[in-house]
């Protein structure tokens, strides 16, 4: 006779398992083209709403015969093939990095690549997600990403572009000078691969452009996780 039933006993035992944060959609970016006939007074003009200015491509000639056409006799269009080698160079490192930038004919070149060509500026980008930083000459900057995420520099400029930013009672001798940068790989070399980087803004780190003149640092750099961006540390 048997006096006990049998008893099964289920042991649950809780199982980890490990898994890789998921990975993020790369950066989104949108295509945009900007086009601006020859003439001295004539500003190009690239913007982005959202992000910083990425350029692809650009043009400084001509390469068909119906852009920048309107009133125009044939032969100033019929020369598709002229173009200024230089200006991929000029164009990128005056934009990249920015929100917005302005640019003309004349400082791409100073000299004609085809005379009696009526000729046109065009330039090919993208609008990248990125954070937009502005730090004045003497002051602290501070990059920063979420945990896990490490910083990404897209580029950088030490200097003055404009009469307004970081001007606030700054004599008109210090801020006329408009045309004082200088690119820098500093801030790259700094932060890029750090989860976060402060450093200050000053001569000493990274030289005078332009002395007398008031400058500050912009930066357009992004978030990313590691295995996100290309070339590993």
């Amino acid at each position: 006779m048997q006096l006990f039933t049998p008893l099964t006993i289920l042991l649950c035992i809780p199982v980890v398992v490990a898994m890789s944060p998921p990975r993020p959609p790369a950066p989104l970016f949108s295509a945009q083209r900007a086009t601006t006939c020859e003439g001295r007074l004539n500003v190009h003009h690239l913007k982005c709403d959202s992000g910083v200015i990425s350029v692809r491509g650009a043009l400084y000639g001509r390469a068909d015969t119906t852009t920048c056409s309107e009133g125009r006799p044939p032969r100033q269009l019929s020369n598709t093939a002229c173009s200024h080698k230089g200006t991929m160079d000029v164009v990128s490192r005056r934009c990249n990095g920015k929100k917005e930038c302005e640019i003309n004919e004349r400082d791409v070149t100073k000299r004609d690549p085809c005379r009696g060509t009526h000729k046109y500026l065009e330039t090919n980008y993208t609008c990248l997600p990125a954070t937009h930083l502005i730090v004045c000459e003497n002051s602290l900057a501070h990059l920063s990403c979420y945990d896990g995420q490490v910083i990404f520099v897209y580029g950088a400029d030490y200097g003055r572009r404009d009469t307004t930013t970081c001007a606030y009672r700054r004599p008109t001798g210090q801020t006329k000078n408009t045309l004082c940068f200088r690119s820098t790989k500093t801030v790259a070399d700094r932060c890029n691969w750090k989860n976060s980087c402060t450093f200050k803004v000053e001569n000493r780190l990274f030289g005078d452009p332009c002395r007398g003149t008031y400058k500050y640092l912009e930066v357009a750099y992004r978030c990313e996780y590691p295995w996100n961006i290309p070339g590993g540390p």
